[in-house]
């Protein structure tokens, strides 16, 4: 992170924004051209589960390739002057570097807090601790549980300072991608069987089904096998559309309950439920064979191919938010409306 703020002082800054249980500090990396302006933004984290290396590499990865391409790309280019980039390469501290102390602890996957009296175990799953129908589905009471969801909604402090940080700031995201593995899914909100995004359509559905004419970012090329073009695909399809031509490999779209296990408590569903439309969590490769370790000859494929997915709906989003307030400001224009009226 520090060698990324060296290499790029004008586009990359490193932020301090929390203290875990044990005291280490959680940084971010945000990313983007300072205009003087209020920018629109994304956010993306890795490492809530701290088995999952896959992750933090991935966001290491992501962060090396939009800062090279802001030099070769003219869409990069103008992204970073539209948007800022904030990207937690490691959100569970603690749970991270305990994972790499020895093979018996290579599979920890939560935090470190200590479990309430009489428990005598540690930890609590940072992704069930978020306040999105907390503690109802997918989750358990008992300390000792891989995925105890906590004594209360937002009770440890990892969780309690994202929402901070993102919640201070929720009408400037585009975006909420967070990364996990394994599985190879692209999953939308909600967990809970009982709830769907209201945007689940943009997100998930056939073409036909959304009614939608037309794309603001990169649709998926047509098949040259085909003789006839596919329609244009939804963000959700398209990416993993993006994904499948770098490497082949076939990512699943859906919420959790469809594709994976119903589930509550996760910042995917609370960054939904605060009002950020393009809200993801992509669980990398693979499915199954190796988990969460993965062998190191697929490191660099699954970033690859994760960056296509990751870049389409960010390119969405942006076109997306872009494209309509310019279309709002020519209506304006061509209606004699003038800035000093706005005002």
């Amino acid at each position: 992170m520090w060698l990324m703020v060296k290499d790029h002082p004008d586009l990359v800054t490193m932020v301090d924004y929390g203290r875990t249980h044990e005291n280490r500090t959680i940084s971010l990396l945000k990313i983007g051209l300072n205009t003087g302006l209020k920018k629109k933004a994304v956010w993306m984290d890795c490492g809530i589960h701290a088995q999952e290396w896959i992750a933090p590499a991935f966001c290491q990865y992501f962060v090396r390739q939009i800062l090279q391409a802001s030099k070769t790309d003219p869409k990069m280019e103008l992204m970073m002057k539209n948007l800022d980039f904030y990207v937690t390469p490691v959100f569970n501290v603690d749970g991270y570097v305990y994972s790499w102390k020895d093979n018996t602890t290579r599979l920890w996957r939560k935090n470190r807090t200590p479990g309430p009296p009489p428990c005598s175990c540690y930890g609590t799953d940072l992704n069930r601790n978020f306040d999105a129908n907390w503690g109802t589905v997918g989750v358990s009471s008992d300390c000792c549980s891989q995925i105890h969801c906590g004594t209360a909604p937002m009770s440890e402090p990892e969780t309690q300072f994202l929402t901070y940080f993102v919640g201070s700031r929720k009408d400037d995201f585009l975006c909420f991608l967070t990364i996990h593995s394994y599985g190879q899914l692209l999953l939308v909100p909600y967990g809970h069987p009982n709830f769907t995004a209201h945007n689940y359509a943009e997100l998930v559905l056939a073409p036909t089904l959304l009614g939608f004419q037309g794309c603001f970012a990169p649709c998926l090329q047509p098949d040259p096998d085909r003789s006839r073009s596919p329609e244009p695909a939804t963000v959700g399809t398209a990416a993993a559309g993006a994904i499948e031509k770098v490497h082949g490999k076939i990512y699943r779209v859906g919420s959790s309950p469809e594709i994976l296990y119903a589930n509550s408590g996760s910042s995917r569903d609370w960054a939904h439920m605060l009002g950020i439309p393009m809200t993801f969590t992509f669980e990398l490769r693979d499915n199954g064979t190796f988990g969460f370790e993965l062998p190191e000859d697929q490191i660099q494929p699954t970033c690859e191919e994760a960056y296509s997915g990751a870049l389409h709906i960010i390119t969405y989003a942006h076109d997306k938010a872009f494209s309509a307030a310019a279309a709002v400001w020519t209506v304006l224009l061509a209606a004699g409306t003038t800035a000093v009226s706005l005002m």
